[in-house]
């Protein structure tokens, strides 16, 4: 420990002695300029010098090099250069020899800034570099006898000509210096105080795109040459890694001096890559940001572990190991070779972890710290720490000189107590210890400081999580952005990955992490598979937390670099991944980068990886997190069958912690179970992703089985995928949203911080809401200052913009630049009035010059030119020559606010000064939105504006223009209780005080919202606002000033029975008391409920209120106030049909009986249904309607009274095959009977079944009905008669391509080939209805209006909810609302899609793959799949479940087995089949119904009887046939609305069936036969989705998505019991041995509850993530009671 004592004390020492010294200046820079001999670089964007012939050559790296190359941007090359497009705005390496002392894109145009340089032997020259080589590299023997100097003099970015007014006033000046003798070279580089003004260049390319990359600093050796015809990147070196290390290059150095930076960049002999000085410097006084190297960090950086070649680890070699220190330190950290000094830390690497915002100075611990091993055998044992391997990877070629860690070689931390603090070498004061006082600002703005003896340290908030520095809300889903680059060599292979796009996406609740990976090019995706390790950086950052453990994201932030290699074996392919953390982005959302290189092994093509989980052991280290694994795989190939493989992984994860806090414990090792892993590569789609699900737990702690694990550990919770589960006692949680959401838990919704007023953001700042929290953005002309919360004033003469013969004046939000005495100029350009014949252009005379020359030499027509005074500068006063417009500019040219003036009014006096302009205050942008209401800018007219005094405070009194109310108001703008007069009364005096404020009342609250309705929290005109009295109690009497109504209110402002009057009427005494009270009525209980719809419980503007008598019971005419209709009802309130009457029109007479009703016939229910299709219950125009006689049946001919067709019907209103007739033509003769019938086409029948689609087999308005032939066969033109399309079809009515037209556009002939022209997809009508709605909407929808959603092949969702309520049902695929299907509550309707998903790979021929070995199996339907999943015993054998049978296009349903002939049957919902297959291997699907089904849904096999019996959900039947599809027969057709599940008992010959119709329901049973029908359950039921039969205790079991529980009860209805209380989202179960195993939604996957526990025993989640519907058990011979 003696060493580490004395390294450290030697180290603080070296850096309390630098600590003083002070910057270079401009004058300390090597002589440059023409007197120097110097030569010029052309003036422009992207110039390269001449060639500049060295007198003898230097070495560059361990390659001779002739001649140099000096390029505009920053750069000297030994190589022409290419164009800057391929390389000013890419990061190192580049493709050609580069030494960057700032490399950027610079523009010299315009005449702003010189490039000068020369070779030169000038002995001042050469012992000046000599000097500085010898004081950074004391221990080089060096003598330069040549020296390149080059400068950057006061040399702009490029800027766009669009994007600015002007050229840019921030200058740069810089130097490098290259010595060189015949051996070795040396390169300076300099940076004088000042000299560096920007930091960074926008991409010519940005498209618009805010971003501004940092200039690179460093050195590239470019392509090498390998195997005679190879080239390679070679060594490259980086300086600075981002914005903050650029402004720090002149405040820290590495030779002793701030500015100085000193390297070692060639030799004759050896030389592997760029080594720096290590003599270190920095400022005197450290920046405010803190950016400087001080001794007393906050937050120390550790350095990054690197790892030596061969280094392995042999327990049994540790002791002999101890001479061997492990130093620390990126490519950019390493210690100079042979050097006896300490070193000083330099700039992060590009690799390094980089924010701005975040940044602390280096160095409280010596940044490269060495660790040493544990103390010699004589030291105590118990001081020891434990010896573990540490195996990394390293980056760059490691310097020669260090010396290599043997075999066996290890790290153990040094802890704080290893290092002697009292030495009195330093001490800890409030002059140099940082403190939350100082550097708060390095925390999160969800975060807190805390002070401790050493230094300070953030925390995260309650409600959030992280490392202190940057904190997620917890419970809330992550996601993950970022690119991925490199070159990875596939086979012989090699292949860039140029930036292509990762993203991410973690579902904290349960540890899932999804990674995705576009754009991959398909040999490298294929072989990329096995390599899951890119992913599961994302699942230890975000993964499950079991108790006593912690996810990686809450040691290392957003902030770290991760270092992995990857070996495969048996071919020892090597892959380098390197991910830096880049810190958190706008969104709050991760962003990482990714760079591969190496090489992996290649892997055929259509090729599949499965790999097992596995289990992995975190040691964690101050500052880092090490790991090493070795993990197998199988790839399954076509040609190759089935191979295994494994690689090793090592691995290390570097960050920045705190440990002032020296309570906290830190922590050593933990285990991460990934339990499971699914890689895919999607050729088709380039897109490689990895799927893991990830548990973080102490090490050697063993998941229990399911039923002993709280569901937060386990992962099978329901709670929102926003929400943290909290686990309780036993099974026991509790669903809690994350901060930022709201919600019950299982459902939760982002709040909008901005909209309500909970934001953080001060004055000059604006508020913008992200998903769980939101952000403060700076106005313009503002930035964050010191704390990084508040907005204050840039001072941009900080920057030095003007000339060096200009003073600058900082205004509010901008500056001045004014030429000094005896100068003259517009202050960025001054020039001495003596001696100078021709003085250089004026900022004013380049603007004026260069519009008075547009493209093509000639002023724009109508393009406004600035007027220039005889001295170059801008005239105060500009005009506009084409508009008139004129108004006051500063010296820059800009405008100055609020003087421009409209043609033919006076202009404004520019020589009078501006006002200083002060901030708007809250007034002035309360009124600015008021008067800007409306969707196109202006004022809403009536609409209330606040009143602002001359310094833009609220005026005390405010009045209402239009209402003419008055009131006083706070300085807030807050209406001051009591203070409102009505129109016509005098106004209260409000500059006298109130009285002490009382907490406010109910009164006052519900004032105070009702004021603050909108979403930007001022009053909605026209809302209704409760009036309080001066106590803040409810005036008895309340009035709404805009309907006039008024009523008496009790205490609570509740209304009182029959006290409402009308406006007009005389209001009612309200001082009266009520009549006794008696109990509430129905109708009074509406009423209340009517009037208490909103969320806080006050009534909805607009709402119909149902009016009562003074009885209470509901008036005979109810009338709604807001639309004016009127309606007769019954007792008990509902409407007496025939009654309502619009507004305007006499209203029924309520007391005349209703004429004796006959019971309604098909034709009146069918119209009655037609008459009232739209949502709101009245008839849509041009819809059809049938027409009935007298009698009520359909009359004989039926006319559509829109499009003039007419056609005959049968009794049933079914149209007579050949009977319609076009508009203008005669009608048919509907009394001829048809000729003989003959059998009906495949035309006929799919029209025959579009025409009675409805439940009740009646047409829907708007479906498509295919137009026939004369002879039954498709038109060879098919129409949409409601879109207007139309298309040609061929012989099977299926769509040519290419033929599709709109409404408006002339129809293809179909007679003609039309040629197939690959087009973008056509906008559906589910798209086209959105977009019309968002337009209808004004582009901004409100959370509660309906907007259709849309599924990403343009579909209709299969459920549809208004906007963010859990109002919601289910659609058909034509967007039609399933009748019984409406929710009202949390649980959303269990809808099925009624289209497959778009298949775009290749259709393999579908044939059965069953399981082999397995007796009992589980089938389970998912999607275009049947799946197969064996059972070993009761427990789910996920390790040999597979795919039975593929279906493209296919959307598998209901699912059953017949154990006899060992078949499987389903329903297919998108093709509208029955089907069926043997479970024999290559056994082929065949197709037993496809007619007149429209969505089937549950099947069930009678083994006994060979029957199969199904639903059919949209005409609502129970249908039975033979196995093999014939006799065909309907059970049921009536008093069904949703019919799910159904389910035979072979032995009793019994059928049970669930109807989840959301008004009713219920289980029922018959008889096979279709007898005996009765209701077995229908009290407690809400979505009875699934249902099985217990044959063990005879009674049939279901599982309920509505009341979340499985329930049992005997055929009879008796004996009813509850197995389980908490299910997620059932769909469909089966019974087998005691254990119920159900599909659920909400997991996505196969679910297992014991019946004699009532516990989940176990789980199955398919690697591919979608909806599982139907289950069956297949056995190998049938079970005793099989149903």
């Amino acid at each position: 420990m003696e060493r580490g004592r004395l390294l450290a004390v030697c180290v603080l020492c070296w850096s309390c002695s630098v600590r003083v010294v002070t910057a270079i200046q401009r004058a300390d820079m090597f002589p440059y300029g023409s007197l120097s001999g110097d030569m010029i670089l052309a003036e422009g964007d992207d110039e390269t010098s001449r060639v500049l012939s060295l007198p003898r050559p230097v070495y560059f790296y361990d390659s001779l090099f002739s001649q140099l190359y000096v390029a505009t941007n920053g750069i000297v090359s030994a190589q022409d250069l290419p164009m800057e497009k391929q390389y000013v705005d890419d990061g190192f390496p580049t493709d050609f020899p580069v030494v960057a002392p700032f490399l950027a894109d610079i523009d010299t145009s315009g005449g702003r800034g010189q490039i000068y340089y020369r070779v030169t032997e000038t002995p001042s020259v050469l012992n000046r570099v000599a000097q500085e080589v010898h004081r950074g590299f004391p221990d080089a023997k060096f003598t330069p006898t040549h020296v390149v100097v080059a400068t950057w003099e006061n040399v702009a970015a490029y800027e766009e000509p669009t994007r600015t007014s002007g050229p840019s006033n921030k200058f740069n000046t810089f130097q490098a210096v290259i010595g060189y003798d015949e051996v070795d070279s040396y390169v300076l580089f300099l940076y004088p105080e000042g000299g560096l003004n920007f930091f960074g260049t926008r991409p010519k390319e940005s498209y618009n795109v805010e971003i501004e990359l940092p200039a690179r600093v460093g050195f590239s050796r470019g392509e090498v040459t390998y195997l005679i015809f190879s080239r390679t990147e070679g060594p490259h070196y980086s300086v600075t890694s981002d914005e903050q290390s650029v402004k720090n290059l002149y405040q820290v150095g590495n030779t002793g001096i701030p500015g100085v930076w000193l390297f070692h960049t060639g030799n004759r002999y050896s030389f592997d890559n760029i080594v720096p000085a290590s003599v270190g410097g920095l400022l005197a006084t450290p920046p405010t940001r803190g950016h400087g190297l001080s001794l007393d960090t906050t937050t120390p950086d550790y350095p990054e572990f690197e790892e030596y070649p061969d280094n392995t680890f042999d327990p049994d070699s540790q002791d002999e190991e101890d001479d061997y220190p492990l130093t620390g330190g990126d490519a950019e950290f390493q210690p100079a070779p042979a050097s006896d000094h300490s070193e000083a830390p330099q700039p992060a690497s590009p690799d390094a972890p980089s924010s701005p915002s975040e940044d602390v100075p280096h160095g409280s611990q010596p940044s490269n710290r060495q660790y040493a091993p544990p103390n010699p055998p004589e030291a105590a044992p118990e001081e020891q720490q434990p010896q573990v391997p540490l195996e990394v990877v390293d980056v760059y070629p490691p310097h020669r000189n260090e010396p290599p860690l043997s075999p066996g070689g290890h790290v153990v931390s040094v802890d704080e107590d290893d290092v002697d603090f009292d030495t009195g070498v330093i001490q800890y004061t409030t002059e140099n210890k940082e403190t939350c006082a100082r550097f708060q600002q390095q925390c999160s703005q969800n975060a807190f400081c805390s002070d401790y003896a050493t230094g300070y340290c953030c925390h995260c908030r309650p409600g959030f999580y992280g490392n202190g520095r940057h904190c997620l809300p917890e419970g809330a889903p992550q996601r993950v952005s970022g690119k991925v680059s490199g070159t990875v060599t596939v086979g012989s292979t090699p292949v860039d990955l140029n930036n292509i796009d990762l993203h991410a996406y973690i579902v904290v609740g349960d540890g899932r992490a999804y990674t995705a990976i576009s754009e991959v090019p398909e040999p490298v995706g294929w072989a990329l598979m096995p390599v899951a390790p890119i992913g599961e950086l994302f699942g230890w950052l975000f993964a499950l937390e079991l108790p006593n453990s912690q996810a990686g994201f809450k040691i290392t932030g957003a902030e770290f670099t991760r270092r992995a290699e990857v070996i495969f074996y048996p071919g020892n392919q090597r892959l380098s991944i390197i991910q830096t953390g880049r810190g958190l982005d706008d969104h709050n959302h991760l962003t990482v980068d990714t760079v591969l290189s190496g090489s992996v092994p290649f892997l055929p093509p259509g090729a599949e990886v499965t790999m097992d989980p596995f289990k992995e052991t975190y040691q964690y280290y101050p500052s880092v997190a090490t790991s090493t694994s070795v993990r197998e795989y199988s790839v399954v190939s076509a040609d190759r069958g089935s191979e295994s493989f494994s690689f090793q992984l090592k691995q290390n994860i570097t960050y920045r912690d705190c440990r002032h806090d020296s309570s906290t414990t830190a922590l050593e090792t933990l285990q991460i179970t990934m339990e499971r892993v699914f890689v895919m590569y999607v050729k088709e789609e380039r897109i490689l992703r990895y799927a893991i699900t990830n548990k973080i737990s102490p090490v050697g702690v063993e998941p229990t089985g399911p039923e002993l694990v709280n569901p937060c550990y386990a992962g099978t919770h329901d709670c929102d995928t926003t929400a943290q589960c909290i686990p309780q006692e036993g099974q026991a949680f509790r669903c809690q949203c994350a901060t930022g959401y709201r919600g019950d838990g299982r459902n939760c919704y982002d709040i909008d911080e901005c909209a309500e007023g909970l934001s953080t953001c001060g004055a000059h700042a604006q508020c913008m809401n992200l998903p769980g929290s939101h952000r403060c953005q700076c106005q313009s002309g503002f930035e964050f200052g010191f704390d990084g919360r508040t907005c204050v004033d840039v001072d941009e003469c900080s920057s030095s913009p003007c000339h060096v013969d200009a003073r600058c004046i900082n205004g509010l939000g901008s500056f001045q630049c004014q030429c000094q005495a005896g100068f003259y100029g517009d202050g960025f350009y001054c020039s001495q009035q003596e001696g100078q014949t021709v003085r250089p252009k004026s900022h004013c005379e380049q603007h004026r010059d260069s519009l008075q020359s547009g493209g093509d030499g000639r002023p724009s027509v109508g393009a406004f030119i600035p007027q220039c005074d005889s001295d170059g500068r801008y005239r105060l006063l500009q005009c506009h020559g084409s508009t008139g417009h004129c108004w006051c500019v500063d010296s820059r040219g800009q405008e100055r606010a609020g003087t421009r003036t409209p043609p033919g009014t006076a202009p404004k006096d520019c020589d009078r000064p501006d006002e200083p302009e002060h901030p708007k205050t809250h007034c002035e942008q309360h009124r600015e939105r008021a008067q800007a209401t409306s969707s196109d800018g202006y004022p809403i007219v009536g609409a209330y504006v606040p009143q602002c005094d001359a310094n833009g405070q609220y005026r005390p009194l405010q009045c209402h223009s239009s209402s003419g109310h008055c009131w006083c108001v706070d300085r807030t703008g807050q209406e001051r209780a009591g203070t409102r007069t009505p129109p016509g009364t005098a106004t209260k005096d409000c500059d006298r005080p109130d009285e002490p404020e009382h907490p406010k009342t109910h009164c006052e609250h519900h004032r105070e919202r009702a004021q603050a309705t909108s979403s930007d929290g001022y009053p909605i005109v026209g809302a209704y606002v409760p009036q309080c009295d001066a106590n803040g109690q409810y005036r008895p009497l309340q009035c709404h000033s805009s309907s006039g109504h008024c009523w008496c209110v009790d205490r609570k402002g509740q209304e009182r029975a029959g006290t409402r009057t009308p406006p007009g009427t005389a209001t009612k005494d309200c001082d009266r008391p009520d009549e006794p009270e008696h109990p509430k009525t129905h109708c009074e209980q509406h009423r209340e409920r009517a009037q208490a719809t909103s969320s806080d419980g006050y009534p909805i503007v607009g709402a119909y209120v149902p009016q009562c008598d003074a009885n209470g019971q509901y008036r005979p005419l109810q009338c709604h106030s807001s639309s004016g209709h009127c309606w007769c009802v019954d007792r008990t309130g509902k409407e007496r049909a025939g009654t309502r009457t619009p507004p305007g029109t006499a209203t029924k007479d309520c007391d005349r009986p209703d004429e004796p009703e006959h019971p309604k016939t098909h034709c009146e229910h069918h119209r009655e249904r037609a008459q009232a299709t739209s949502s709101d219950g009245y008839p849509i125009v041009g819809a059809y309607v049938p027409q009935c006689d007298a009698n009520g049946q359909y009359t004989p001919l039926q006319c559509h009274s829109s499009s003039g067709h007419c056609w005959c019907v049968d009794r049933t209103g079914q149209e007579r095959a050949g009977t319609r007739t076009p508009p203008g033509t005669a009608p048919k003769d509907c009394d001829r009977p048809d000729e003989p019938e003959r059998p009906k086409t495949q035309c006929e029948q799919h029209r025959d079944s579009v025409q009675t689609t409805s439940p009740e087999g009646y047409p829907l308005f708007g479906a498509f009905v295919p137009q026939c032939d004369p002879n039954g066969q498709y038109s060879a033109q098919q129409c949409h008669s409601s879109t207007g399309h139309c298309w040609c079809v061929d012989g099977r009515g299926e769509e040519r391509a290419g033929t599709r037209t709109t409404a408006g556009i002339p129809p293809v002939n179909c007679d003609e080939s039309v040629p197939v022209v690959p087009t973008q997809r056509l906008e559906s009508v589910c798209e086209r209805w959105r977009s019309s709605l968002i337009e209808h909407y004004g582009g901004k929808p409100e959370p509660q209006q309906y907007l259709p959603q849309c599924e990403p092949d343009g579909q209709f969702s299969p459920v549809q909810c208004y906007g963010e309520t859990t109002y919601c049902w289910c659609v058909d695929q034509d967007g039609r609302e399933v009748p019984g299907t409406r929710s009202h509550d949390v649980v959303k309707p269990a809808c099925l899609p009624s289209a497959a998903p778009p298949t775009v790979r290749p259709l393999p021929r579908p044939d059965v793959t069953p399981p082999t070995n397995a007796d009992i199996t589980l089938l389970y339907a998912q999607g275009q799949k049947i799946g197969a999943l064996p059972l070993n015993g009761t427990r789910l054998d996920a390790t040999r479940a597979k795919t039975l049978l593929t279906l493209h296009g296919s959307i598998v349903v209901g699912i059953a087995y017949d154990c006899r002939e060992n078949r499987v049957y389903w329903t297919d919902l998108s093709a509208r089949t029955i089907n069926r297959a043997s479970m024999a291997p290559g056994a082929e699907p065949e197709i037993l119904i496809n007619t007149n089904l429209v969505s089937p849904e549950g099947l069930a096999v009678d083994v006994k009887r060979r029957l199969i019996f199904w639903v059919d959900s949209n005409p609502d039947m129970i249908e039975s046939a033979n196995l093999d599809g014939s006799g065909r027969r309907t059970l049921f057709d009536t008093d069904l609305v949703n019919p799910r599940a159904i389910i035979v008992v072979s032995s009793s010959g019994t059928l049970f069936w669930t109807d989840w119709n959301r008004e009713a329901p219920k289980i029922e049973s018959s008889s096979v036969d279709g007898q005996n029908r009765r209701v077995v359950v229908s009290d407690g039921v809400g979505l009875p989705n699934a249902l099985t039969f217990d044959s063990s205790s005879g009674q049939v079991c279901w599982a309920d998505a509505g009341t979340k529980r499985l329930e049992c009860v005997s055929p009879d209805g008796s004996g009813r019991r509850v197995i389980h209380s908490s299910l997620n989202y059932p769909f469909s179960m089966v019974y087998y041995r005691n254990h119920f195993y159900y599909t659920d939604w909400r997991r996505d996957g196969v679910i297992v509850v014991s019946k004699e526990s009532s516990q989940f025993t176990d789980e199955y989640l398919p690697d591919q993530r979608s909806h599982l519907y139907g289950i069956a058990i297949a056995t190998s011979q049938c079970l005793s009671g099989t149903h």
